[in-house]
């Protein structure tokens, strides 16, 4: 043990009694760790985030188990009824609540529950209220106070506690108390949080492991020829490798800690400022204990056994590195991660071209992510074999002194460029893993339909009610949805028909196609390549329930018309289905409305202020109707904001871990190549040349590998849609986006190799070589 203690302290000597240069790659080697640290940090926190978030949601919900009135309690004496609707993109959840003069514990973030005619508002729907005076409607009543920040998932929520009494609230459920074991509504669903943790993980994870890599191994040659002097002189050969280890450790530990210190300013700066779609407290982002040990021990135990392996030659064979010995050719075992990972990739694809999508989504779960991760590490180890490969062909058949130079030392040394362009080929094979992940969530139902259609029970609307609903502004038409009456006490399979309500007029000012129908005339709607409904035949006879302002209640019997009307509308889904009569109002005897299953539909512009705008007036008439949007699921929609956005913030971390593994890894170059640039130099190679094989040396294997990381990027993702169970297997709009990427990452590369030759000559380099 004393020994190691002893050779670890010898590593630390050499490190801070070594020259200018030696300093300066410690610097280096740390400030890549901190980057990389941070950028773990941020990665590992996502999910703490979103949990703490959740456990806040959890706290306040109304034990009503949803806003039907289906509730958890049946022994509460208070109501409760929840509303979720959207404001422009963005959910607006309002809770109504009735104490009914029992005293009820308010849930976090409220001292009391409001009384009727009292509302207390979250800070940002009360900033909203002040600017758009038609949202009292959605949340009606006299402010009280705003919720503290215990009672909301983020500091951006649109959130409201209505007080109301308990006849406004007859749809409500019984309410005894606030909080449940989970919330009905996580800020990011588990399947959909799994998605994101295997594109983080793809997109953050495999570029941080290179990149920590690349920094635990700077300057490897001159590193290795001292401690290979230091195998001669009587070292151990695994005390050569603690000591190479001391530094990398040392400078891994320090950078560890400044990267927690960066992600704390970090996430205190970003926190107040906001993401788009994604806020957040600061405490939210404080790292656990097991984050913290995670980032202060994996670092360094990486740099550890990265710094042993890369002593391993120098420890094994000292005189080959004191001599400057050509370098063993790679091995072809770098392609066995790679043949096993193409493997499940090609059979993916296989299968979703060949229509055998596979539909057991557990194995998939397992199998999806482990091709990636095995394609990703194949990717890195496979570029130095074809690199030498390549570099010896071309040196064969070039005639160009410039590319003869460069292809040769690639052939001699083919992880000497690949150094600088990993980090770089990486950042391209993620870029096309997240591209899949985005166009699988946007295949989530939203409404991108012309129209916008909403639906509302009618049984929950007086007649007053209803005509005032009709007239909002903005509503450009209306009509009654019903069910025929079916018996619930019948033993037989119940047969029943859709029918719409509706005059030609109303019709016509709902749909985009409504051929042939007569004013006061019933007829049946057929839509295009849409199936029957297989009840609806000319000539049966289907009672309807009807009622009155007053309760009465008749029935009234419909004889299925032969007339039929040709019918489409631009709705997300279709209106009425193919087979619904078309039933005149003039029909039904005055005063009495259908109550079996019966619905009033409007249809606006689907553009985002008129929906608000409906939303608000539809609220005006009574902030209680349960209004669905068709195409519309406003907790998706945010849950896929928050993804895009946590999926921009992966995609920045990966660039930079890209970029500053690729200006650690051209810095690092730039002082080893100093020696063999100064010989060619004073041999009489002119500038021009040298930057031409530098350049040469660099271009030619990074193309190579994004080539590589744009081909099998792109069948990764087409296996990962497959997968996933979208419409959507094959998709080439972001192929031009990718290619572009690689091309500005080459051109990059290209002039970062430049300042490698300069224009000072020092021969003090050579002597020490």
């Amino acid at each position: 043990m004393e020994g190691v203690v002893n050779e670890f302290l010898l590593g630390l000597k050499l490190l801070l009694g070594s020259r200018r240069g030696s300093r300066a790659r410690f610097v280096l080697m740390t400030a890549g760790s901190a980057i990389g640290v941070c950028c773990l940090a941020v990665m590992l926190a996502i999910p703490g985030i979103l949990s703490v978030q959740d456990a806040r949601k959890a706290a306040r919900e109304p034990d009503c188990s949803n806003g039907l009135g289906v509730c958890m309690s049946q022994s509460g004496k208070g109501l409760a009824l929840t509303r979720v609707d959207p404001y422009g993109t963005e959910p607006l959840t309002r809770i109504f609540v009735a104490t009914g003069g029992v005293s009820i514990a308010p849930p976090p973030g409220l001292r009391e529950l409001p009384g009727p005619g009292e509302v207390v508002l979250s800070p940002k729907l009360h900033d909203l209220r002040r600017i758009d005076a038609n949202l009292a409607n959605l949340v009606p009543g006299k402010e009280r106070g705003l919720i503290s920040p215990e009672g909301l998932a983020q500091p951006g929520e649109l959130y409201a506690y209505v007080g109301s009494s308990r006849d406004e609230l007859k749809g409500g459920g019984r309410l005894s108390e606030f909080g449940a074991a989970e919330t009905r509504f996580p800020t990011v669903e588990p399947s959909t949080l799994d998605i994101l943790r295997f594109t983080l993980a793809g997109v953050v994870l495999l570029p941080l492991a290179v990149f920590l890599s690349v920094c635990a191994r700077l300057s490897a040659a001159s590193r290795m020829r001292r401690l290979a002097a230091l195998r001669l002189l009587g070292l151990s050969r695994k005390g050569t490798q603690r000591v190479n280890a001391a530094e990398t450790v040392a400078a891994a530990l320090l950078g560890a800690v400044l990267g927690l210190g960066a992600y704390w300013i970090v996430n205190q700066l970003v926190s107040r400022v906001g993401l788009p779609g994604f806020t957040w407290y600061p405490s939210d982002g404080a790292l656990s204990g097991s984050t913290v040990l995670v980032c202060l021990a994996g670092c360094p135990a990486l740099a550890w056994f990265v710094g042993r392996a890369g002593a391993k030659k120098a420890a094994a064979n000292p005189l080959a590195v004191r001599r400057s010995a050509v370098e063993k050719p790679p091995r072809l075992w770098g392609l066995l991660p790679l043949v096993p990972g193409m493997g499940i990739v090609i059979g993916y694809c296989v299968a979703g071209a060949t229509g055998h999508a596979p539909s057991e989504t557990s194995l998939s779960a397992i199998l999806m992510p482990l091709a990636v991760v095995l394609v990703g590490a194949g990717l890195v180890l496979t570029l130095p074999i074809l690199s030498r490969a390549l570099a010896r062909r071309v040196a064969r058949v070039t005639s160009s002194l410039s590319l003869g130079l460069a292809m040769r030392r690639n052939e001699m040394e083919p992880g000497g460029a690949l150094r600088v362009a990993t980090g770089l080929v990486l950042l391209v094979y993620a870029a096309s893993l997240t591209q899949g992940v985005l166009i699988e969530l946007d295949q989530v139902s939203k409404n991108t339909a012309r129209v916008q259609l909403y639906t509302m029970p009618l049984g929950d609307m007086s007649p007053r009610e209803e005509q005032a609903v009709k007239r909002v502004s903005g509503v450009r038409g209306h009509a009654i949805l019903a069910s025929s009456w079916t018996d619930p006490d019948s033993e037989k399979w119940p047969e029943s028909i859709s029918a719409v309500i509706a005059t030609c007029d109303q019709l016509r000012r709902m749909a985009s196609v409504v051929e042939n129908c007569v004013e006061g005339r019933s007829a049946r709607l057929t839509i295009p390549d849409y199936a029957n409904n297989e009840f609806s035949q000319a000539g049966r006879r289907f009672p309807f329930q009807l009622q009155n302002a007053e309760g009465k209640r008749r029935f009234v019997t419909v004889q299925v018309p032969s007339r039929t009307i040709r019918y489409h509308d631009d709705t997300a889904t279709q209106l009425s289905g193919s087979g619904t009569v078309l039933i005149p109002p003039s029909a039904f005897p005055k005063g009495f409305r259908p109550q079996t299953r019966a619905t009033l539909a409007l249809v606006s512009s689907s553009a985002p202020d008129t929906v608000r705008s409906v939303l608000e007036g539809i609220a005006g008439v009574d902030p209680t109707i349960e209004v669905e949007l068709d195409g519309v699921d406003v907790a998706a929609l945010q849950q896929i904001t928050v993804i895009k956005t946590l999926l921009a913030v992966g995609m920045i971390l990966g660039l930079i871990i890209g970029v500053a593994a690729y200006l650690v890894s051209a810095t690092d170059r730039a002082v080893e190549r100093r020696p063999q640039v100064t010989a060619l130099t004073l041999l009489g190679a002119r500038p021009r040349t040298l930057q031409a094989v530098q350049v040469a040396q660099v271009v030619l294997p990074l193309t190579v590998g994004l080539v590589l990381a744009v081909v099998i990027g792109k069948m990764a993702e087409s296996s990962y849609l497959v997968t996933g169970g979208g419409a959507v297997f094959w998709d080439g709009d972001g192929v031009p986006l990718l290619l572009g990427a690689a091309l500005g990452v080459v051109v990059v590369a290209a002039l970062g190799s430049l300042p490698l030759v300069g224009r000072r000559i020092d021969p003090e380099l050579i002597r020490r070589d």
